[in-house]
C-alpha cells in the first residue's frame, strides 16, 4: 500500500491507497482542495471536519449535476437510436409513377407528310423566284 501526503484547505493529511492508484488519489485531493479553498475564502477558518464535510458536499453536488446531464444525454441518444432504427426498418417508399405523353403514330406520320408538302412548296417557290430573276 502506498502512503501519500495530500493538502486540503491548507492542512496536510496522510492517506493510504493501492499501489498504482496514487495519481487518482492526488487528482481527487486536488478537487477537494479546490472546493475547500473556496469555502475558506468565503467563510474563513473552519474546523477540519466541517471543511472536509462542506467541500465533500460541494463536490457531490457538482457530481450529481454532471450525472443528471449525462443521464439526459444518454436518454437523448437512446431516443435518436430508436428513431434511426425506425427509419432503417421502414419499408422503401413506393416508386413514383410518372406519366409521359405518347404521340400516336398517326400524328407522327401526318406531321412528316405536312413537312414533306411544305418542303415541296418551298422548292416550287424557289424555282419561280429563280426563273423570274433570270
Amino acid at each position: 500500500m502506498a502512503q501519500l501526503e495530500v493538502s486540503i484547505g491548507g492542512r496536510s493529511f496522510e492517506v493510504a491507497c493501492q499501489d498504482g492508484e496514487e495519481h487518482f488519489l492526488t487528482s481527487a485531493a486536488k478537487l477537494l482542495d479546490a472546493e475547500a479553498s473556496v469555502l475558506i475564502g468565503q467563510i474563513g477558518r473552519l474546523t477540519e471536519a466541517r471543511m472536509l464535510l462542506m467541500a465533500g458536499l460541494m463536490l457531490a453536488d457538482k457530481t450529481a449535476g454532471l450525472e443528471d446531464k449525462v443521464n439526459a444525454a444518454n436518454e437523448r441518444v437512446a431516443g435518436l437510436e430508436t428513431q434511426v432504427a425506425e427509419l432503417l426498418n421502414r419499408p422503401a417508399p413506393e416508386p413514383k409513377r410518372t406519366e409521359v405523353a405518347v404521340v400516336p403514330p398517326v400524328i407522327t406520320e401526318t406531321l412528316a407528310e405536312l413537312a414533306a408538302r411544305a418542303e415541296a412548296i418551298a422548292e416550287k417557290v424557289e424555282e419561280k423566284i429563280s426563273t423570274s430573276d433570270g
